[in-house]
């Protein structure tokens, strides 16, 4: 872990099958911050929240992320509950795609973090390119 100044962010995700819009969330975060924990989510959450087991393994995906040389420290996401990450990392602000935005889960999400004075930013969704989206390509061909 590298030594954590000024403003800390946060970006956690699946990262699985790790395309642009991963890298564009990530180059974006990087610049909202001077420092970035990347947050790998661990396979057992992803099955919880999306009812599906990532393609990629967590070790790998986290692998992955720790070579991008915009993030400083990755990080694996053990909890839906965002709090739960922040009382471990008290990170400054959260980082989220605007797919979350003015949702029930954004909303709390948004809520919950404001409680603790951590400020939640959203940065644009790519739409033409997501996990999902890949993940129906593949079992279609």
């Amino acid at each position: 872990m590298t030594a954590r100044r000024g403003v800390v962010g946060y970006v956690p995700g699946a990262y699985d099958m790790f395309h642009i819009g991963h890298l564009n969330i990530l180059r974006r975060a990087r610049q909202g911050c001077d420092h970035l924990i990347a947050g790998v989510v661990t396979d057992e959450v992803l099955v919880r929240a999306k009812g599906r087991a990532p393609i990629v393994p967590h070790a790998e995906r986290a692998a992955v992320v720790a070579a991008m040389s915009c993030v400083d420290e990755v990080v694996t996401d053990t909890s839906s509950d965002k709090l739960v990450m922040w009382r471990e990392l008290g990170f400054d602000v959260l980082f989220k795609g605007d797919d979350w935005k003015g949702t029930a889960k954004g909303d709390r999400l948004e809520r919950d973090l404001g409680g603790v004075g951590v400020r939640v930013v959203y940065f644009p969704y790519t739409v033409h390119t997501s996990s999902t989206a890949l993940r129906k390509l593949i079992s279609a061909g």
